[in-house]
């Protein structure tokens, strides 16, 4: 892959927001804002711009989306809210499997790029692996500062090391919440020793973590939200960065409070008695 420009690959750290570090040095917020599911309604539109401009503002400056998500509504979404705000913000999109051969995703990442209104992506991921040969998807233009992959097991990066330009791989975006754990005796150390950083997805399990008793019992005797607190033990783990959707200011407000709430040792051991750790390494989960 040929590098594009990498002016404002390193944001500006904000107070507060722990920072992960990429291969190439290119550092981000821990925590960043998802759009999956955004784009979807046109009444909705304004509210979602809203939410995501809030967030670039708390320093929430990493935006993950992908063509999938509404057919390119939620890059569009993107793209208004980027508007006057790209040099503060790190945009992260990614190409359907069926798009990811030398010729359509070059064609597929300047759709992204006219969607978003942006010139250069800068982390662009393979969505999830398809049967186009891994030694085909990894090749890209210079118009995306970095790629990686997403929904991609430890035998599948294996694999994707020993490709010519493997080794270039920047991030995997996997599931990552307390109630699905499995990663961390897969995903997470490979990553670690490849090194690059994970990005969690759906960190709230669509919502559905937020209602379970164990938590709500364990956040309200630590002073907080479900939320907060589910939020905050997915980034206490070093190299990891959480896309939480936030489609709503008072959203967003909760999703920044997990920058500030420390996960104590006495707090990581009633999420461990709640949650247990994996045991053994099992397939990687999928939504």
């Amino acid at each position: 892959m040929r590098p594009a420009c990498l002016r404002c690959a390193t944001l500006r750290p904000v107070a507060g927001i722990r920072t992960v570090t990429f291969a190439d040095g290119a550092r981000v917020p821990a925590l960043g804002l998802g759009t999956w599911k955004m784009g979807e309604r046109p009444e909705a539109r304004r509210a979602e711009v809203d939410a995501l401009v809030h967030g670039f503002d708390l320093g929430l400056a990493l935006v993950d989306t992908a063509e999938m998500y509404a057919e390119g509504g939620a890059e569009e979404v993107v793209a208004r809210a980027l508007a006057g705000r790209r040099d503060r913000v790190f945009v992260v999109s990614k190409v359907y499997p069926h798009n990811a051969g030398r010729r359509s995703a070059v064609a597929a990442c300047e759709r992204s790029l006219a969607r978003l209104a942006i010139d250069r992506i800068d982390l662009y991921l393979l969505h999830w692996r398809g049967r186009i040969p891994l030694a085909e998807t990894v090749r890209r233009d210079g118009k995306i500062a970095r790629w990686g992959v997403s929904n991609l097991d430890v035998d599948d990066l294996d694999e994707l090391a020993g490709v010519p330009q493997g080794a270039a791989c920047a991030a995997d975006q996997v599931l990552f919440h307390l109630g699905e754990r499995g990663i961390e005796r897969g995903v997470l150390p490979r990553c670690r020793a490849w090194p690059m950083p994970v990005i969690a997805y759906s960190p709230f399990d669509e919502g559905r973590l937020l209602d379970h008793p164990d938590l709500v019992r364990i956040a309200r005797e630590a002073g907080t939200t479900a939320a907060t607190l589910a939020l905050a033990w997915v980034i206490a783990h070093d190299d990891v960065i959480a896309i939480p959707k936030a489609a709503r200011r008072a959203h967003v407000d909760a999703i920044r409070a997990a920058a500030d709430l420390a996960i104590t040792p006495d707090l990581s051991a009633a999420l461990d008695r709640a949650f247990p750790p994996p045991r053994k390494r099992t397939p990687l989960a999928m939504l």
